[in-house]
């Protein structure tokens, strides 16, 4: 439409100011000039491309013609047939190629090697061309960029008397000479040209001159369509045009720009400012002269784009051409198009802002967040109390937290953070929780249901500014989680639209709200159960003083697990290790493996077969796992067992696929001791080894898991170096300010993985707490040794067990020296229990039975059962080790 009211625009003034323009006479005059010099320049370019055809036809006739007669000449297969053909060829074929007039004659083998050329020195060299269908006994023409220069050559096939191909002879011309023949014809064919020009011209000027004499310069239908033309710009074109002179008179409108400025009919002449309806704003732009696009003018009620340029060269000095266009309504378009883009985009960044964790607080947040101020000045999120703790919200809203306060300013009445509310049934948001349906109140003045929950509050709200409300249910998977709500203080109110808005806004929302509620009850359930299969305290025991720390990862929970087993002799076994993998599957794996490890420790096996027995536990656990039930597969898990003796202060330890332990030596130096590295659990077919150190009291055993030194931003060895500036410096730190340290110095901001951590100061036994004899294998030697324990015991201070103690010594020394072997040795250890071990060389174990009536024999064991808490036996590579632990009513403290 624009180019076309351009067009018109050329034509109105070239009607209404008279320019100058060429008459149809001068047109038809310059036609034909164009004409006949185009028919001339046609002729000579055909008659140069005829002129160098035929030359370059006749260079091509000609090289033919001499290549085939110079290969039927007499004496050259003579020639050929001597011992130095170029010596005989070369004064022949310059003689012929002289008189042939042709620039070379080149005689050739079927090789394509030269014996003759124009240049001598090219002889014996390959010839440049195309030598196989000459070998084939045609004669072939070709252009090629010989040793010469751009060449025009034919090759013919020079035949002996049987009509056999025995050699080749190229003739041919310098491109450049066939050429200059050409230009040489150029000058006589542009001449011929020239003057053909000149009579031409002449005739049409004479032509043209007679025309303009009989039309006066212009035609009949010229000035029908230049009426047709003025007349549908006048009243037609839906775009308001204006030509303004440059003394501010209007010189033309047409009725759109009458209608559009008001105009009286009689407009046209008259100086703008006299024109009624046109206001000095309008008046100053049009008289102005200034380039102008689309500048906005105010019309009355209307909105104007105008567009304003100075006339062509020719029209009348100072003159300017004015358009207005009525933007009234594009307007209103325009601003309803940018409220629906500003809408999606506040969509589209709440889909990417909303739910970037599964924190059912965190999303809240950002969904308040996220709302102010593009959509709300204020944003309050409640939820029911049970959604966050997992749980499934109530079916009313007597119980809603508000989690979520957001808003242009901080001392906005509304219920605070973390406030109980329950919604009166009149409110909005008791109604639109009960309904699952959105609220929308226009004028909180007006809404005596809201006003009742809280008639002082909700005054201050109406003080305060706050004037409308918009209450959207929260609702995901047909179940109603909570209320937000928007409110608006002195802005447009909310209408059906924003409703509509802010229902997709929540919708959005409540899905990661419910993802977040279903994660924080699966994550409850499963760091619960991880938490009931840990340990919830330390036992009771003199050996070590230990401390622990178990972090779950934010994630999700994991199989680490720890633990401290009382074992016999006053002996001590400490256990850290990992189940590969995540989820209650990794936890439930892990209790059953912590399971595993009490059941064989109450067998007092070595660490190296304990690791033995878990790893066949846990080949036996992934056989059995059923992949389409199972939720996660896992591969195997890592442990370290150590025992620790606080009599002979020897701690034996051995790992599978875990991180060596720390030792905070009493000097504060840390090291980390070399254990044989066994393979985790569950691949199988490698056997652990134990290894055996000795602790000076007061050394600190420290065992972790891998969350603890890990991570993604550093590697291993860097977090073994972390762990060591934690722990070293302070030997006399206790084990549970080590485990603050420790964490405070590596993981500052909570861990990514599960992290188990033990600390274990050792301690040890004092000579006077232990007693033991060499037993020789004589039954009369009973008798003496029970006086010893008797008199040790009174040492003690133990006078009420004794006489239980020396029954059960008795029974277990003769057991030993009947059916062991030396060395047999008896000792007796003062803890928390009595405790006694008799030690020989064999590996059979005594077994408890019923004796019967007439048996002399059988009763012994029965009689160590019931004098004893507890008894049992041990291996060792030495042969075994018979205990019994008997209770002290004032057992000594750690």
């Amino acid at each position: 439409m624009s180019d076309t009211v351009a067009r018109f625009r050329r034509l109105l003034w070239r009607s209404v100011v008279g320019r100058r323009q060429w008459s149809v006479a001068k047109q038809v005059f310059l036609l034909q000039v164009a004409l006949v010099v185009l028919l001339v320049l046609s002729g000579v370019l055909a008659l140069v491309l005829q002129s160098q055809r035929d030359t370059q036809t006749e260079a091509k006739r000609r090289s033919v013609a001499v290549a085939e007669t110079f290969s039927h000449s007499p004496g050259v297969l003579q020639a050929l047939a001597t011992p130095d053909p170029s010596k005989v060829l070369q004064p022949l074929t310059e003689t012929a190629r002289k008189a042939a007039g042709v620039d070379f004659i080149v005689v050739m083998d079927t090789h394509g090697i030269r014996y003759t050329h124009p240049m001598p020195s090219r002889i014996g060299r390959r010839f440049v061309g195309n030598i196989g269908p000459p070998l084939a006994g045609r004669v072939y023409t070709e252009s090629v960029q010989g040793p010469l220069g751009h060449e025009m050559q034919a090759t013919a096939p020079i035949e002996d008397a049987h009509g056999k191909v025995t050699a080749l002879v190229a003739a041919g011309l310098k491109v450049r000479n066939v050429t200059s023949q050409v230009d040489r014809q150029v000058p006589i064919i542009l001449t011929t040209g020239a003057g053909a020009l000149v009579v031409s011209t002449g005739g049409t000027a004479l032509v043209g001159r007679r025309l303009r004499r009989q039309t006066h310069s212009l035609a009949p239908d010229e000035m029908t369509r230049m009426y047709e033309h003025h007349d549908t710009v006048l009243h037609s074109v839906r775009e308001g045009v204006l030509i303004v002179g440059d003394d501010g008179r209007l010189l033309l409108v047409n009725d759109e720009g009458r209608r559009l400025l008001r105009l009286p009919p009689d407009a046209e002449g008259r100086h703008l400012s006299e024109l009624p309806g046109l206001d000095p704003e309008t008046v100053e732009l049009l008289a102005s002269g200034r380039e102008t696009t689309d500048e906005v003018l105010f019309a009355g009620e209307r909105l104007l784009a105008v567009s304003q340029r100075p006339t062509e060269h020719g029209g009348a000095p100072g003159s300017t051409v004015v358009t207005l266009r009525d933007t009234t309504e594009l307007q209103a378009l325009s601003g309803r198009a940018e409220v629906a883009r500003e809408q999606l985009k506040l969509l589209y960044d709440a889909g990417l802002g909303v739910g970037t964790s599964l924190d059912v607080r965190r999303t809240a947040e950002e969904l308040a967040r996220i709302a102010v101020p593009r959509f709300a000045d204020y944003v309050t999120v409640d939820l029911d109390d049970g959604v966050l703790h997992g749980e499934e919200p109530a079916p009313t809203a007597a119980t809603l937290r508000r989690i979520a306060v957001h808003g242009i300013r901080d001392d906005h009445p509304l219920y605070e953070k973390d406030r109980l509310i329950d919604f009166k049934p009149s409110t909005p948001q008791a109604r639109g929780y009960g309904t699952g349906r959105s609220e929308l109140v226009p004028d909180l003045a007006a809404a005596t249901g809201w006003r009742a929950q809280d008639p002082q509050r909700t005054e201050e709200i109406l003080d305060f500014g706050i004037q409308c409300l918009v209450s959207v249910p929260i609702r995901a998977r047909g179940v109603v989680l909570g209320i937000a709500n928007f409110y608006r203080a002195k802005r447009d109110p909310f209408d059906e639209e924003d409703l509509t808005l802010a229902d997709e806004l929540v919708a959005r929302a409540a899905v990661s709200v419910d993802n977040a509620r279903r994660y924080a009850r699966e994550h409850t359930l499963a760091v619960t159960l991880q938490r009931s299969l840990l340990p919830r305290a330390l036992p009771e025991q003199s050996a070590l003083e230990a401390a622990y720390r178990y972090l779950p990862a934010q994630s999700g929970v994991s199989g680490d697990w720890f633990d401290v087993i009382p074992l016999s002799g006053s002996r001590v076994a400490l256990v850290v290790g990992d189940v590969v993998g995540h989820g209650l599957h990794a936890a439930a794996t892990m209790g059953r493996l912590r399971t595993a490890v009490h059941n064989f420790s109450t067998l007092d096996l070595p660490p190296d077969e304990l690791l033995s027995h878990l790893d066949d536990l846990v080949g036996r656990i992934d056989q059995d796992e059923n992949p389409e039930e199972a939720t996660g597969a896992i591969v195997g898990a890592t442990c370290l067992y150590a025992i620790y003796d606080p009599v002979t202060r020897r701690c034996a330890m051995a790992r599978a696929g875990h991180l060596a332990p720390a030792l905070v030596h009493p000097d504060g130096s840390v090291t980390y001791p070399e254990l044989p590295g066994g393979p985790p659990l569950g691949l199988g077919g490698m056997p652990f080894q134990t290894a055996e150190l000795e602790l000076a009291e007061g050394t600190q055993l420290v065992l972790y898991t891998d969350g603890l030194i890990e991570d993604r931003h550093r590697d291993l060895d860097e977090g073994m170096e972390l762990l060591r500036r934690a722990l070293a410096g302070h030997p006399d730190r206790s084990p549970d300010a080590s485990c603050a340290a420790v964490l405070e110095e590596l993981l500052p901001e909570g861990p990514k993985d599960d992290v188990a951590l033990l600390v274990a100061r050792t301690r040890a036994l004092t000579s006077e707490q232990v007693a033991q004899w060499d037993v020789p294998a004589d039954p009369a030697a009973v008798a003496g040794l029970r006086r010893a324990v008797s008199q040790r015991l009174g040492e003690w201070g133990l006078d009420e067990p004794a006489f239980a103690m020396e029954l059960v010594l008795s029974e277990l020394v003769t057991n030993a020296i009947r059916y062991g072997s030396e060395p047999i040795r008896l000792r007796l250890i003062r803890d928390r229990t009595l405790i006694c071990e008799v030690a020989d060389g064999s590996n059979t174990s005594p077994h408890l039975r019923y004796a019967a009536a007439t048996d002399e024999g059988g009763r012994g064991l029965f009689l160590v059962q019931q004098m004893t808490e507890r008894w049992g036996t041990r291996y060792s590579p030495q042969g075994k080790v018979i205990w019994a632990e008997t209770a002290l009513r004032d057992a000594p403290g750690p």
